[in-house]
């Protein structure tokens, strides 16, 4: 087995690139709450994966649905709003 040190010294000499721009720290920023809310939805179905769901958890994976939902629809209208892509 051969290293692939030249390989790795011609990748990392150009590093500049490897960090994300502010533009895209930016976008990140503005689509966090809608990250956030997926992550909650994620939770509330993985809690029912290994039992029968309650009504409890019905209840909290709507509620996790309905705040998915408004995230993205808050992020959309900003998008529009401002003439950039959804």
């Amino acid at each position: 087995m051969s290293p692939i040190v030249t390989v790795q010294d011609a990748v990392t000499a150009f590093a500049d690139w490897i960090e994300p721009t502010n533009a895209e720290l930016d976008a990140i920023e503005q689509e966090l709450p809608a990250i956030l809310a997926d992550v909650d939805l994620l939770d509330a179905q993985i809690i029912t994966l290994d039992r029968i769901p309650t009504e409890l958890d019905a209840r909290r994976i709507r509620r996790a649905h309905r705040k998915v939902l408004a995230a993205r629809r808050t992020l959309a209208n900003r998008s529009n709003a401002t003439g950039g892509a959804a």
